[in-house]
């Protein structure tokens, strides 16, 4: 690693505007200069867990592009669903609120069944966001993992967010969130914790 020249263009792994964005926003003081992975370009994501699948995209595109390359993955489990929608959070329906209304009608039946048996209902959950960083070969050199820990809720609250954000319940904020502030979600969700520990490690890269 110390023979790579530090990088000056970070390609990051996604065809999400939003994300380029907000990744784009987070490493706007390393003086990088951030990039989306070019049009066209698909990555299967074949892995079991969220670290797999970000270290899949991290290698595909740092390959194919020949740059640094920054990939997340991150979803949703569910402890009564058995960790579920886990890697399929974003597949487990064809929109927001189909991916809620699945989520709730799941829950709901598993927890009436252990209701049945005398048992006490489980909607704890936590979000999980894995980042990985290849170098130009397509070695992934870097990975974190950030976990923010919450309560399914049994109705959506809040405007903000996407996905499951109006049912995640943050217990520590009193909030879910949809109902957050962007700085506050920064700061207590999956995807900033994981940026945190994975800043200073960057900035060593960087100005090595």
């Amino acid at each position: 690693m110390t023979a790579q020249a530090p990088p000056t263009v970070l390609v990051i792994a996604s065809g999400n505007a939003g994300k380029v964005r907000e990744f784009g926003a987070l490493l706007a003081e390393l003086g990088l200069e951030v990039r989306p992975q070019p049009d066209g370009l698909e990555v299967e994501e074949t892995g079991a867990t969220f670290a797999e699948n970000a270290r899949l995209k991290a290698e595909a595109v740092a390959r194919a592009t020949g740059c640094w390359a920054l990939a997340d993955d991150s979803g949703l489990s569910v402890d009564a669903l058995g960790g579920a929608p886990g890697v399929h959070s974003a597949r487990y329906a064809d929109s927001d609120a189909a991916r809620i209304a699945r989520l709730l009608r799941e829950l709901d039946a598993v927890n009436a069944e252990a209701i049945a048996r005398g048992e006490s209902p489980n909607r704890c959950a936590h979000f999980t966001a894995a980042l990985a960083v290849a170098n130009p070969a397509g070695v992934v050199v870097l990975e974190v993992e950030g976990i923010c820990s919450g309560t399914i809720l049994e109705a959506p609250r809040g405007a903000g967010g996407f996905g499951y954000d109006p049912v995640f319940f943050v217990p520590e904020a009193g909030l879910t969130f949809a109902e957050m502030l962007h700085s506050q979600k920064a700061q207590l969700g999956h995807r900033g914790r994981a940026f945190a520990m994975l800043k200073p490690q960057l900035l060593q890269l960087v100005e090595p």
